[in-house]
């Protein structure tokens, strides 16, 4: 969890609470330590959030502390819901379960008159993209963003396993498949392999982060012709 965001949190857990919480109490349901929990409620109190209290006795956060509320048209709120909701037909449950986590926290912000918007009666199919149950999606997108190399068993449609090491760059959501797109050093070329055949994974400490742009580049130019 990024600080920012564990930031926002400790914010809100004592915004609906009727009592005041210990350290401990925020550090379970953040999954952190409470010496952490100390030093954020800390860091917040530097910048002016009004939370009262002391270690051992537990905090409070004044009532009359607001966040800036966040302004979206009908249009931007419909399609932010609409949006959030077809993240579950991708397979990715960890995605799903942020999706509905960040409706939990639009509607936390949002001003009284506005959160009818969080509730518009737009209806998305659960039908989608079979789930990658052998897996972690989450330790793929990671890995993606930290440009580490993998290993992965693998079983294409015709039955035949094999594994492979590979660079990921992308990750494309179809409706009918999620697939990851790397640079297959078996192959020596780009692959597309569907997330629910993938069996195993192994993310490996090999970077390859100083040829990442150029191998996403390179499958932009074949994916995407001009």
């Amino acid at each position: 969890m990024r600080r920012a965001d564990r930031l926002f949190d400790i914010i809100q857990v004592l915004r609906l609470a009727r009592a005041p919480v210990t350290a401990a109490a925020i550090a379970t349901e953040l999954e952190v330590t409470p010496r952490t929990v100390y030093r954020d409620i800390a860091t917040l109190q530097a910048r002016r959030v009004p939370i009262e209290g002391a270690a051992g006795l537990g905090y409070v956060l004044r009532r009359e502390y607001a966040l800036p509320p966040l302004m979206f048209s009908v249009e931007e709120a419909e399609a932010i819901v609409i949006g959030l909701r077809m993240l579950p037909r991708t397979g990715d449950r960890t995605l799903a379960e942020a999706a509905r986590s960040v409706l939990h926290k639009l509607a936390a912000v949002m001003p009284e008159h506005a959160r009818s918007s969080l509730e518009a009666p737009f209806h998305v199919s659960r039908r989608g993209a079979p789930a990658a149950d052998a897996i972690d999606v989450a330790e793929l997108r990671t890995a993606i963003r930290d440009a580490r190399k993998m290993r992965i068993a693998y079983v294409d449609g015709n039955g035949a396993e094999s594994e492979r090491t590979i660079k990921p760059i992308a990750m494309e959501y179809y409706v009918e498949a999620t697939l990851l797109c790397a640079w297959c050093e078996l192959r020596d070329d780009f692959r597309h392999f569907r997330m629910d055949r993938i069996k195993t994974v192994a993310v490996l400490e090999e970077s390859f982060a100083d040829d990442a742009v150029r191998l996403r580049a390179g499958w932009m130019a074949l994916t995407r012709p001009v």
